[in-house]
């Protein structure tokens, strides 16, 4: 089980020392936001791609993944009513599995709640169904790129499409591609599933259609800063053999970028060190 950073959190400091820092606090890797590369990623070159991968490698990290996909370029949807909008979104999204394992990644993580909103006069089923369309092209990407595609379930407050990980498993199964699974994120599924996570990974797990975990309070926090206990999560994780990545997402940076990747470093690594 490693433990990666969603690299955002580090952005005011330069991909070099974003390295660096997670380094020295114990990190195995990074889980790379694109936007944090370029404002246009999937125009990032392969050449480009193997510097940044050397970059963090230096550092004793890796590249974990990527997530927060279709922040940039402006503009992209998978539920838009203008089918060149998808199109060129679709693109995109087919451009950064290739990234991904250009930089040595092994999972993408889909939340980008507001590029699959459903369009205004529009039906849930409308909406959907362009969804599962455009999941279903880059899951064959992801495939030939030797890389996972997860729909991460997100809350109601962010979108109205897959927020269970039920929903996002009968989405998976109805595109069956091996190269897209679903995953937990921590926040998320606490805002909305019925069960708690450790019962959640009991469920899911061992179906084979979680790929990743991502590891965040409730409250937007990092683990460890609000009510919910990751201990039990953690042990979950462990009784099922899970020996993919847990990747700490906050969004609320308390203190700050640095002070909540050190505390959730500190934090897990503790909670793992009394498990084993």
């Amino acid at each position: 089980m490693r433990i990666a950073l969603c690299n955002e959190v580090l952005a005011g400091m330069p991909l070099e020392r974003q390295c660096e820092y997670a380094a020295r606090l114990g990190y195995d890797g990074l889980e790379i936001a694109p936007f944090t590369l370029s404002a246009s990623p999937e125009k990032i070159s392969a050449a480009e791609a193997a510097k940044i991968r050397a970059t963090v490698e230096a550092s004793g990290l890796v590249v974990t993944g990527l997530h927060w996909l279709l922040v940039k370029p402006e503009g992209l949807s998978l539920t838009d009513p203008d089918t060149a909008v998808r199109a060129r979104t679709i693109e995109v999204m087919i451009r950064l599995t290739a990234l991904c394992a250009e930089l040595g990644g092994a999972v993408l993580v889909h939340g980008s709640p507001k590029q699959r909103q459903i369009a205004p006069g529009e039906t849930r089923a409308v909406a959907l169904a362009r969804l599962q369309d455009g999941l279903a092209q880059v899951a064959t990407a992801a495939a030939k790129a030797g890389v996972i595609y997860c729909i991460e379930p997100l809350s109601r407050n962010e979108t109205a499409l897959v927020n269970t990980v039920a929903a996002a498993a009968e989405l998976v199964r109805s595109i069956d591609q091996p190269g897209l699974r679903t995953m937990i994120d921590c926040s998320a599924a606490g805002l909305t599933e019925t069960c708690s996570i450790p019962s959640l990974i009991d469920r899911w797990l061992p179906t084979g259609l979680i790929a990743h975990i991502q590891v965040n309070d409730p409250n937007r926090r990092g683990p460890g800063q609000g009510e919910m206990k990751f201990a039990p999560i953690l042990a979950a994780l462990k009784r099922h053999a899970y020996a993919g990545t847990i990747a700490v997402e906050p969004f609320d940076y308390l203190p700050d970028g640095p002070g909540v990747t050190a505390f959730s470093a500190g934090y897990l690594r503790g909670l793992l060190e009394a498990l084993a």
